[in-house]
C-alpha cells in the first residue's frame, strides 16, 4: 500500500506528464504545418509557421520540456529550410 506522499507524488506526476504532452504534441503541430508549407513551396505561410512553431519551441524549452540544445537545433533546421526557399523564390 502506497503512502500519502507517494499517492501526492502519483498525482503530481500525471499532471505534468499531460501538460508536457500537450506542450510537445503542440510542437509536433507547428512543425507539421512548416512542412507542409515548405513542401508546397509557400513562403509566406512558410514564414509564418517558422514564426510559431519558434514561439512555442522556446516556450516549451523555457518550462524544461525540451532541453535548451533541443530547442536551438530544430529551430536552426527549420530556419536553414525557410532560408533555402527563400533562395529558390
Amino acid at each position: 500500500m502506497a503512502g500519502l506522499s507517494a499517492e501526492k507524488r502519483q498525482r503530481q506526476n500525471l499532471k505534468r506528464r499531460m501538460r508536457n504532452r500537450a506542450a510537445r504534441s503542440g510542437v509536433r503541430t507547428a512543425q507539421r504545418k512548416f512542412q507542409l508549407a515548405i513542401k508546397g513551396n509557400n513562403l509566406e505561410d512558410a514564414q509564418k509557421a517558422y514564426a510559431e512553431a519558434e514561439r512555442l519551441i522556446d516556450r516549451v524549452s523555457r518550462k524544461g520540456v525540451f532541453h535548451k540544445n533541443t530547442a536551438a537545433r530544430t529551430k536552426s533546421r527549420m530556419r536553414k529550410k525557410l532560408n533555402s526557399l527563400k533562395v529558390q523564390s
